[in-house]
């Protein structure tokens, strides 16, 4: 997912080198296999699994770091040695705490639970936790943010109906509250929601949480 997602990886390795810790991305890894398994090839999932165990050389690393909710909850799921190393980004930093302070940063946000996060991995504090952590951030729950925003792995392509009124409903919660940026943790979610705030036209930045922590470790001598 490098094209679509590159920004939130590079964001990731950035704030997780400030606060100290070593980051390793093995070349060999590949898909989790958690659309498969959503499109019904288990089969397919497993070998793209047993393929991420031999990248990932678990001997030598601490911990598995996710910062794609449907990803991390896939993992999850095998209940192998794997599994067990498995930590989503914001789980890991809110665990660890930040060893340096983000700088101060003035935007209304509001945050939108991923399903694959709250529901599949029961993480819910700890995105939390980490945005608040910015100074003079003004965070709030999106309304409706334990509903579903219609992307649900492949939904969106095999329900689309369905799937767009379920965004529907997202984007007349952002109508309503006016935020700066809405911040969600999985692709899925950033690129369903991202798509109903652009073909609504509305002036809202939609970033995953690790993005608003780089940005606010950025000097803004460099902006």
């Amino acid at each position: 997912m490098p094209e679509v997602f590159g920004p939130v990886n590079a964001a990731t390795i950035e704030v997780l080198a400030r606060n100290g810790f070593e980051v390793e991305v093995p070349a060999e890894q590949g898909c989790c296999g958690a659309l498969h398994l959503h499109a019904g090839d288990p089969e397919a999932a497993r070998r793209l699994h047993a393929a991420n165990v031999a990248a990932f050389r678990l001997d030598g690393i601490d911990a598995l770091i996710l910062n794609s909710a449907g990803c991390g909850a896939s993992l999850r799921d095998s209940g192998d040695d794997l599994a067990r190393k498995v930590r989503d980004v914001t789980e890991f930093l809110a665990e660890v705490g930040l060893r340096e302070t983000p700088r101060p940063l003035a935007m209304r946000v509001a945050y939108d639970d991923p399903c694959h996060l709250l529901h599949g991995q029961r993480v819910a504090a700890a995105p939390r936790t980490l945005l608040r952590a910015i100074p003079e951030l003004d965070l709030f729950d999106l309304p409706g943010c334990r509903d579903c925003c219609g992307a649900a792995g492949i939904y969106n392509l095999t329900q689309p109906a369905m799937s767009a009124r379920l965004l529907e409903r997202k984007i007349q919660a952002i109508r309503d509250t006016a935020p700066e940026a809405v911040v969600s943790g999985n692709p899925g979610c950033l690129l369903q929601i991202g798509a109903g705030v652009r073909a609504s036209r509305l002036p809202v930045e939609v970033l995953h949480p690790i993005e608003l922590l780089a940005r606010a470790y950025a000097d803004p001598r460099q902006s």
